[in-house]
């Protein structure tokens, strides 16, 4: 019968604590590093935050040391990585759950992106590569703050605004507001027709970047058939 190795058997590690000290910086450094990201993702109010992240990666960590030991005294003919390459499978089934499609509008691809890296992340710590981990990890937060910042300050990141036009009736209302989203080839991501004191109010979002979002003003604030209009809130899209 085959007996399953134990992690911590002191005929093949004679100095326990080291060995025992390894392993706990492998996990600590895991547990950091995807806490950091995680921590990055919180702040932003993204769907996999600080406690998503810094589990991925202490998951992943823990599985390739296990898929390490589980298979140290099978001999050469043991797959040291077979744990270790279903995390990938495993990790896809999450990345997957924070990708919302609404409409014409895709979302959480760059929060799916971040869970994968994060696994690999784990995948390095669990194997000893700290250098690899660390530097990966610095990239990637690069990637998510200074990039981020960057597109939008130049305007390449897209916005969903949040409006509310009111006018006489809800069907020159509405027939403005299509009028001028079809110009700039915009849907409109949801609608709500309301009155408010005897004039019709219509809450409407778009999903645009900053310079679009500023011509839709521009020109609901020149438009004969809105008296009045305000931006109500604006979220990033991922």
């Amino acid at each position: 019968m085959l007996q399953m190795p134990h992690i911590f058997d002191s005929q093949q590690h004679p100095d326990l604590m080291v060995f025992a000290s390894q392993i706990l910086a492998r996990l600590l450094m895991a547990a950091v590093l995807g806490g950091a990201i995680g921590l990055e993702r919180e702040l932003k109010h993204r769907p996999a935050g600080l406690r998503t992240n810094m589990l991925i990666c202490f998951g992943s960590a823990l599985l390739t040391l296990l898929g390490d030991r589980l298979t140290a005294n099978v001999g050469p003919t043991g797959d040291h990585t077979r744990i270790a390459a279903q995390i990938i499978t495993g990790i896809g089934f999450i990345g997957a759950g924070s990708i919302l499609h609404e409409k014409r509008s895709v979302t959480g691809l760059t929060t799916a992106a971040t869970i994968f890296v994060v696994a690999a992340i784990g995948i390095a710590c669990g194997a000893g590569l700290f250098l690899v981990a660390f530097f990966s990890s610095a990239i990637l937060l690069v990637v998510l703050t200074v990039l981020g910042f960057w597109e939008e300050r130049v305007g390449y990141k897209p916005l969903t605004m949040s409006y509310a036009a009111e006018g006489a009736t809800s069907e020159a209302v509405m027939t403005e507001i299509n009028s001028i989203l079809d110009k700039m080839h915009l849907p409109m991501r949801w609608c709500q027709v309301g009155h408010v004191d005897g004039t019709c109010r219509v809450v409407f979002g778009v999903e645009a970047v900053r310079e679009q979002h500023e011509k839709i003003m521009k020109l609901l604030q020149t438009s004969t058939a809105v008296s009045h209009f305000t931006s109500i809130s604006a979220t990033e899209q991922e």
